[in-house]
């Protein structure tokens, strides 16, 4: 295997953290996919909400490796166990990431609004009951809320925020979560999006989506307003 892919091993463990399962390895297939335009992209500053054990923004920065630039990573975990973890994850294999204990992205929006060239995300997308949602531990890696969008409709505007002019994100989604309306939402904001990598399981319908910003789609969808209203008068 090459050296630039991103299998990497984890070195740390913890009853309260979420270790890589079929999403996590969805999401790092689908980035590794998009290898080439990623390094075309030569993204300034990398992040990822939720980092977990670190397996995902350990094997991004891996992917990338030393290819005439080197992007700033950063990666927030409302668990402090995971933030330890991924600390461990990333010392191994010789990479450095910031690491914050937040909620999403709290207290780094005004720093870091409209200057992340890379977001990743793998949310907490299972449909449960709402007060799961934002618990302590590992809960709070999968809990979603209702349809599993709970976390996700709250990372949608922080990603607004923060990615830059010319910034992907990247997200993991269950069938459940209505990918669909996820995405016809983000074009409401001036995004386009494409599913880069769909994948089944025995237990889940997996889409991992990239949004970028595109004016186009945006006054498509006002177009589409106009016309609807237009033909409903």
């Amino acid at each position: 295997m090459h050296s630039r892919t991103a299998k990497i091993a984890l070195v740390s463990s913890h009853p309260e953290v979420y270790e890589p399962c079929d999403d996590s390895f969805a999401l790092v297939d689908a980035l590794l996919a998009d290898r080439t335009n990623l390094l075309q992209h030569h993204p300034s500053i990398c992040m990822e909400i939720g980092c977990g054990s670190g397996y995902v923004i350990t094997s991004l920065a891996v992917m990338l490796g030393h290819e005439g630039f080197v992007p700033y990573y950063i990666a927030t975990d409302i668990n402090r166990h995971a933030i330890r973890a991924t600390r461990e994850t990333m010392d191994a294999h010789g990479v450095y990431t910031e690491l914050v204990n937040t909620d999403i992205t709290s207290g780094l929006e005004k720093r870091l609004a409209g200057s992340v060239d890379v977001l990743v995300v793998n949310p907490p997308y299972v449909p449960t009951p709402e007060d799961e949602v934002g618990c302590e531990g590992i809960t709070s890696a999968w809990a979603g809320g209702e349809n599993g969008r709970s976390v996700i409709d709250k990372i949608l505007p922080a990603a607004d925020t923060l990615l830059s002019e010319k910034g992907w994100l990247y997200m993991v989604t269950l069938t459940a979560n209505n990918p669909s309306e996820i995405c016809l939402e983000m074009r409401k904001k001036g995004y386009a999006s494409r599913i880069i990598l769909q994948r089944s399981t025995e237990e889940e319908s997996l889409h991992i989506i990239k949004f970028w910003r595109d004016s186009d789609s945006e006054l498509e969808l006002n177009n589409l307003n106009y016309w609807t209203k237009l033909v409903m008068n």
